[in-house]
């Protein structure tokens, strides 16, 4: 029997119907084929990328950006590792079920990849864990642009920055693995306290400095932030950061925003 990881979040954080979200992600493509300044940007081959997680009509546009580019690395298989919001968990669990459920198409999980992670950096498989929106917002992008590319789902909850990286520094030893940090920023402050608390965290990024996610970043994706931030220097990879804005930039609210970032490293 074919277990599936079921959609938790459809119709909330995203369209139900593949039909609006086809065309929500044509929409910001054509946005981008027509003012993005530097167009080089858009051929890069990023091996991981960070995006946001909110419902699509505040940060899809953001996230957008970093999955047109993973395209051009075309990976076989896409990890994509969250914070858990629902469930406290110790460490991080890996689903294992064979497919994850999208409105654009059932996409595979590896398997195997998830026993070794198992056996190898003792992750565990809480299902409580994965009715997780942080992870299941990014599948989608991810059928829409590596339609053949199958997928694994790491939550993490009470978990060492360190160890993380570690797993990630395993998964990027193969070159047909990709790794998609999520992440949103900070919450619910007005726009000007907003960005600063987030010039940290882009700063963290931008200088491969973990030290800056200490100085303000309240990230809720800090953790896989700066696991990501340690394998990358550890690795050579060079960070490009891609967008940043705020839930004000599609509410006009600015009194109470979300920041959003996303990022690539090539």
């Amino acid at each position: 029997m074919t277990t599936i990881r079921k959609d938790a979040v459809i119709g909330q954080f995203y369209p139900s119907d593949p039909k609006e979200i086809i065309k929500m992600f044509e929409h910001y493509n054509k946005i981008l084929d027509e003012h993005m300044k530097d167009k080089s940007i858009l051929n890069l081959k990023p091996r991981a990328i960070v995006v946001p997680h909110a419902g699509y009509v505040y940060s899809a546009f953001t996230a957008n950006i970093a999955m047109r580019l993973l395209r051009n690395s075309h990976p076989k298989r896409v990890i994509i590792i969250g914070p858990s919001h629902r469930v406290y968990l110790k460490g991080s669990s890996v689903s294992d079920y064979d497919q994850f459920e999208s409105p654009l198409g059932n996409v595979p999980i590896d398997k195997e990849l998830v026993a070794e992670l198992k056996e190898r950096f003792g992750l565990s498989f809480i299902p409580d864990a994965h009715h997780e929106h942080s992870t299941e917002v990014q599948v989608p992008f991810i059928k829409y642009y590596l339609p053949e590319a199958k997928i694994l789902e790491i939550v993490y909850g009470d978990e060492d920055p360190a160890h993380l990286a570690q797993v990630i520094d395993y998964l990027l030893n193969d070159p047909d693995n990709a790794v998609v940090i999520s992440t949103d920023l900070s919450h619910y402050y007005d726009l000007e306290k907003a960005n600063l608390l987030d010039s940290y965290c882009l700063q963290a990024v931008k200088k491969l400095d973990p030290s800056y996610l200490q100085k303000g970043c309240e990230a809720c994706g800090k953790l896989g932030l700066e696991a990501m931030i340690l394998d990358a220097k550890k690795r050579g990879l060079k960070p490009v950061l891609l967008d940043y804005r705020t839930s004000a930039d599609a509410s006009g609210d600015k009194s109470q925003v979300v920041g959003y970032m996303s990022a690539a490293f090539i």
